[in-house]
């Protein structure tokens, strides 16, 4: 199989796909050492054309690449997207846009939530795909043969995928239903690593405003030197450590020495005066930059009761329209539609709104009942008592 290793190769491939209507993208990657995902193949199938790039081959300039994902003239398919969205814009600074991501789309579809690649292949095209080589070292050459067929799977079958969903889309007029999701998918912010914002990922299991007040400083000084140094943020140091340091905010090295979670001679470091350093800026926060804690109480009666029955709409009405309850709302979408008067979510608008939201806030109100009707939950009106 021929691997694309010189950019006169690459700008010529990439002419004949900037004609196509699509292309069928994939990446393979490597980032168990890395903060930052180290590309090293792409895998593209237009109509016609199909082929993998090395862009480890000495002197290859992937420019032509860059300059066809960002082709608006040009729907870029991937499955489940975002991981190789990342790649393109953290590597190029280029958004792929148009997208089509045929996980999202297999949701709208009725294909289940989250369908993996090699299922929706099997569902759609009845091949059976081999995943033996899925945990490849990718940035080790050469590459054998047996890879390299596995690889460019991903996207020769994609295509057919592709255009499977998208006739599926337009026949049931459901086209539009991805547009929001694509949107997001394509938004810069979705990619971007703020270290001010990398609390956010962590389970916050801290008591108190204070302790996440550390929290937010330590997490922001460990993603700084993960991105400065190119390293998994476990590398610095684990979150184990960082909720230990958090709930008894040392301010000194000597109180860092007592903590578990850290080896035996990690005070003396110079990390660790950075740690103190980011524990005396998270006690001296103004508590108002602060979010409240989470306490995880479980709702009253009365709310977890509505929430169930909501669940229970949710998953009806799913079932009705076939699409993955998932795409439609999600546990925190039922909680605020239980507790708040008119949320403003994404299911109180548009398609999700006409296929569960408004039901669902006419039952909050009593006024619509669920009923069991040969075994498929049903809606009517709900009488009221006189």
């Amino acid at each position: 199989m021929h691997v694309i290793t010189t950019t006169e190769e690459l700008q010529s491939l990439c002419a004949r796909l900037a004609t196509a209507d699509f292309v069928a993208v994939d990446t393979e990657f490597m980032r168990e050492q890395t903060f930052w995902p180290h590309l090293c193949l792409i895998q593209i199938a237009g109509p016609q054309d199909e082929a993998i790039v090395d862009p480890l081959a000495p002197g290859l300039d992937l420019e032509p690449f860059w300059a066809l994902m960002a082709d608006p003239a040009v729907v870029k398919v991937f499955h489940a997207a975002r991981q190789d969205v990342e790649i393109v814009y953290g590597t190029a600074k280029r958004m792929p846009a148009p997208i089509f991501d045929t996980q999202v789309a297999a949701m709208v579809c009725g294909f289940g939530e989250s369908v993996s690649y090699v299922n929706l292949v099997k569902k759609i095209t009845g091949k059976d795909l081999d995943k033996s080589s899925r945990f490849t070292d990718w940035s080790r050459r050469p590459l054998s043969q047996k890879q390299l067929v596995y690889a460019l799977g991903d996207v020769t079958h994609l295509r057919h995928v592709y255009v499977h969903l998208r006739d599926d889309l337009a026949r049931t007029d459901r086209a539009n239903w991805l547009s929001e999701e694509m949107a997001t998918l394509t938004d810069a912010a979705t990619y971007e690593t703020k270290p001010e914002d990398a609390w956010k990922r962590l389970k916050l299991r801290v008591k108190n405003r204070k302790a996440l007040a550390v929290l937010m400083e330590l997490a922001a000084w460990r993603e700084r030197l993960a991105q400065s140094q190119n390293v998994p943020r476990g590398r610095i140091l684990r979150d184990e450590a960082l909720y230990d340091i958090a709930s008894q905010a040392p301010t000194d090295a000597e109180q860092l020495s007592q903590l578990r979670t850290l080896s035996e001679g990690f005070s003396r470091s110079s990390r660790a005066r950075e740690i103190v350093e980011a524990v005396k800026a998270g006690l001296a926060r103004d508590p108002k930059t602060v979010p409240a804690v989470p306490h995880g109480h479980a709702p009253a009666a009365e709310v977890g009761a509505t929430i169930e029955l909501l669940r229970v709409l949710l998953k009806a009405a799913a079932a009705r329209h076939k699409v993955a309850p998932r795409l439609i709302a999600d546990a925190e979408d039922l909680e605020r539609i239980a507790t708040e008067t008119e949320p403003d979510i994404a299911v109180m608008k548009g398609w999700r709104r006409e296929l569960f939201g408004e039901d669902a806030l006419r039952l909050k109100r009593g006024e619509l009942a669920l009923s069991l009707v040969n075994g498929e939950v049903t809606t009517l009106a709900a009488v009221r008592g006189g």
